[in-house]
């Protein structure tokens, strides 16, 4: 009878040496840095509150030495992830031409030993990369609720990590859709080929994990902890902002589906505190012209906001991106419109493109005051002229559709939440008015006035000024002395000397 030495799967991790001491047991001599952990593992730990279900590929397309790569990274990922003391729950479940829930989510909670047992035991099931009809499976039975007593279900978040290298056989992108329309997350990893069919399976690219070859998937661990736990985030509650949404209200869009863009909006601002003190939203309403729904100071109180989005008027006619955020910035981003001191600012433009080809330079403008410009672009989009708008690709989201805004809102959350908790430049946006100039001094600012007074060069000022700030009338003005050659001198000097004498 053979036996498997313990330390065939490699868990010494970062460059430690396995030990072995017997048929289950082992030890890891760790290098540097790393020697207060068994696995030689950093440290990281999964304490967001979830429930986890790992759904790898098991068809016959995939090699064996591939169905036993995913294996050893699963269980690399629970050695250094999840301790006895997580309070999330992991289920396992493999596919190929079928699907079959080989642990349930929870099982093993707690008992990171028996769970490291079952993904040893895990085997593939041959057959067709059914990936489509796999999620539709877990959705359905991957994860079954307990009650925590006897009305009360453990009502945590859902989440589905796929690992999978080869693609679907089936089609996938309303397999997916049937999943998240249950409110199950969706992660995808694999290798860099899949990235697409990844992209449309978890609707969300940050959810999406990539490799470049195999040996590189064990680096990803720590990436994919931070994205399993960014579902169990509570949007940008707490975090202080100034935020602007600018919708695109033009005929471009169209009565129905500006509806869908007011649903989106409300479905973000619920996911920060709205009140004076944290969170402040505006929403600018344009076609070719701009208009200020609500300013940033008009409502205190995220039911007042999510009423008002509601009673925003859809426009028609033609559009002009670019007036729009001229609009925000002179009129909406400004103290004496409600926007604050010392708070981040970001401005959101939802748009299909169209009639944004006036509306990079105002797009910089507001940049280079230190606002972020997010645009979230719908449809078939002109891709680089939206870029450009948003200054990155990390600034800008692609969304397919209308229908499809729903599934993105998360991530808009989730990259400006990233944003907005950067440290604040209290120059930027320039809190001097009458073009005052603003210099930061300790952990302060002061604004240096041209004619004006006050803390914001809000007054004019009734003083005459002793820097030279205000032109003095032209009787007081001393005329200018020209510079005398040295023969003009000269010449003065004798006469000087001659009329003394005579």
């Amino acid at each position: 009878m053979c036996f498997a030495d313990p330390c065939d799967s490699q868990p010494c991790l970062n460059g430690g040496t396995c030990v072995s001491e017997g048929l289950e047991r082992y030890h890891c001599v760790c290098p540097p840095g790393y020697g207060s952990d068994p696995h030689c593992a950093p440290a990281l730990s999964l304490d967001c509150s979830i429930d986890l279900l790992f759904l790898l590929e098991g068809s016959a397309t995939l090699t064996l030495e591939g169905f036993l790569r995913f294996k050893s990274f699963l269980k690399r990922f629970v050695q250094t992830v999840i301790g006895s003391d997580s309070p999330s729950k992991v289920g396992l479940a493999v596919f190929g031409g079928d699907t079959r829930v080989e642990a349930q989510v929870g099982e093993f909670k707690r008992n990171t030993r028996s769970l490291l047992k079952a993904v040893d035991a895990l085997q593939p099931l041959g057959g067709l990369t059914l990936t489509g009809q796999a999620l539709r499976y877990v959705t359905r039975h991957g994860f079954v609720s307990k009650p925590v007593f006897a009305d009360v279900s453990d009502d945590l978040p859902h989440v589905v990590v796929l690992l999978t290298a080869t693609p679907a056989a089936d089609e996938v992108v309303e397999a997916s859709r049937y999943a998240r329309d249950r409110e199950i997350f969706l992660i995808g990893v694999g290798p860099d080929r899949l990235k697409g069919q990844l992209n449309n399976i978890t609707g969300n690219p940050q959810r999406t994990l990539t490799y470049s070859s195999p040996d590189r998937l064990v680096e990803k661990i720590p990436e994919l902890k931070a994205k399993i736990c960014s579902v169990d985030t509570q949007g940008c509650l707490g975090q202080a902002v100034d935020l602007v949404f600018a919708l695109d209200a033009s005929a471009g869009v169209g009565r129905q589906n500006f509806a869908t863009l007011q649903d989106f909006v409300r479905s973000i601002t619920v996911q920060f505190d709205i009140n004076r003190d944290v969170a402040q939203v505006a929403l600018v309403a344009y076609n070719r012209r701009a208009t200020t729904v609500f300013g940033l100071d008009a409502h205190k109180s995220g039911s007042a906001i999510l009423k008002a989005v509601g009673e925003v008027s859809y426009m028609g006619g033609g559009v002009s991106t670019g007036t729009a955020l001229l609009h925000i910035y002179s009129k909406v981003l400004t103290v004496a419109s409600g926007a604050r001191l010392g708070v981040n600012k970001a401005v959101v433009v939802v748009t299909d493109g169209s009639g944004g080809d006036d509306a990079i330079v105002p797009a910089q403008k507001i940049r280079d005051s230190g606002v972020s410009v997010f645009v979230v672009g719908i449809g078939d989009m002109q891709r680089d002229k939206v870029k450009m708008i948003a200054g990155s690709e990390e600034y800008m989201i692609s969304v397919p559709s209308y229908e499809d805004l729903k599934y993105f809102d998360d991530v808009l959350v989730q990259i400006m939440c990233s944003e907005v908790q950067k440290p604040v430049n209290l120059c930027k946006p320039n809190p001097c008015m009458h073009d005052g100039i603003c210099i930061v001094s300790g952990g302060s600012f002061r604004c240096q006035c041209q004619g004006y007074e006050g803390p914001h060069c809000e007054t004019r000022s009734s003083k005459p000024s002793s820097r030279g700030d205000v032109p003095k009338p032209a009787g007081l003005r001393k005329k200018s002395r020209q510079r005398k050659s040295h023969q003009e001198l000269l010449h003065h000097y004798k006469l000087h000397r001659w009329r003394n004498i005579a």
